[in-house]
This record gives structure tokens, sequence and C-alpha cells, in this order.
């Protein structure tokens, strides 16, 4: 009997070692696995991701190059606008002081030839 146990104790070692020599090599696959698969992803990274992250990166600087001339752009616009209107504000103001000058000069020079005529007119009803 004692015979009996040992032969199943081996192949029970036996199996144990192929099934630790399994996941070594499992492990190694896995690792090798791993290591190509990052290597194709650095290597894609580098011929595809690079150059077109590299457009962008272009393309961004000149997008924030435009933005920061159509601000100082707005911002010359802007101020000329605000000029031009200050100064058409002046001069109407000019305008209207001298036309109201000129209608008041008028208006009394019409209001004096008004009191001629009621003056007179006033004189021939009397005699």
């Amino acid at each position: 009997m004692p015979g009996d146990l040992t032969v199943p104790v081996w192949i029970i070692a036996l199996v144990s070692v192929l099934q630790a020599l399994l996941f070594i090599g499992l492990g190694v696959t896995g690792y090798v696995i791993y290591t190509r698969v990052m290597t194709l992803i650095n290597d894609l990274e580098a011929r595809q991701i690079a150059p077109i992250r590299e457009k962008v990166d272009a393309i961004l600087t000149d997008v924030k190059a435009i933005t920061a001339r159509v601000g100082q752009q707005t911002e010359r616009v802007d101020h000329a606008i605000t000029g031009t209107i200050d100064r058409v504000d002046h001069t109407a103001d000019r305008v209207r002081a001298g036309v109201h000058e000129k209608v008041n000069q008028v208006a009394g020079v019409v209001r004096g030839v008004r009191a001629v005529i009621m003056s007179l007119l006033h004189k021939e009803s009397h005699a």
C-alpha cells in the first residue's frame, strides 16, 4: 500500500510543475505581447499622432494670433467710431447754437417789423 500512494503523489507533483511552467510561459507570453503592443502604440504615435498634433498646435497658434489682431482692430475701430461720434455731437451742438442765434435774430427783426406795422395800423385806425 505504501507504494500505491507514492505514485499519485509523484503524478500530482509532476502536474504541479507542469502548471507552474504553464503559468510562467503565460506570464512571459503576456509580457512579450505587452512589449510588442507598446512598441506598436509608440510607433503609431510617432508616425501618425505627432504630426497631427504639430499641425493642430500650428493652427492654434495661428488662431491665437488672428484673434489678437482682430481684438486690436476692433479696439481701433471702436476708438475711431467713438471719436467720430464725439466730433459729430460737437459739430451738431455748434450748428444748433449758430442756427438758434440766427433764428433769434430773424425772429427779433420779424417782431420789430410786426410792431412797426401794428403801430402804423393802430395810428391809421385812430385817425
